[in-house]
């Protein structure tokens, strides 16, 4: 399967030259995606909402591209304030808490004044019969 471009439709992707996803073959990487509803092109307001809003858009692109939740192995998120942390992190657990990929968190500036998080990530197609595993120490 060779690479596959996948759009949410936002202006944001034509203006400044990205795809939300890209994929290729068994690896797909979904660009920082923050809260904004695509379809009426708003932002909530509350730090929870807009990374709802994120991982529900990253879930409908990584589904686009025929990969899932499931295959994330990693993921980035960053806020613009170090006390979202606690917000955000029941959030993105809700949808990565059996999933456990690793991730980072990181206190910065967004583009714009309403953005307060952004996530990416990237997975990778798990192959038949792969199922999770767990270490122990």
């Amino acid at each position: 399967m060779g690479r596959r471009l996948i759009s949410t439709g936002s202006p944001f992707e034509a203006v400044a030259g990205y795809s939300r996803a890209v994929a290729d073959g068994d690896w797909c990487w979904v660009s920082g995606t923050t809260g904004y509803d695509y379809a009426t092109m708003t932002m909530p307001d509350a730090v929870e909402d807009q990374a709802r809003n994120a991982m529900e858009t990253i879930a409908r692109a990584l589904a686009e591209a025929g990969f899932a939740l499931e295959d994330v192995v990693r993921a980035t998120y960053h806020v613009t304030e170090a006390a979202y942390a606690d917000r955000v992190f029941p959030v993105v657990g809700g949808y990565f808490g059996a999933i456990r990929p690793a991730a980072t968190m990181v206190v910065c500036d967004l583009i714009r004044p309403e953005m307060k998080v952004e996530i990416e990530v990237t997975a990778k197609r798990r192959g038949a019969g792969q199922g999770s595993s767990s270490v122990s120490q």
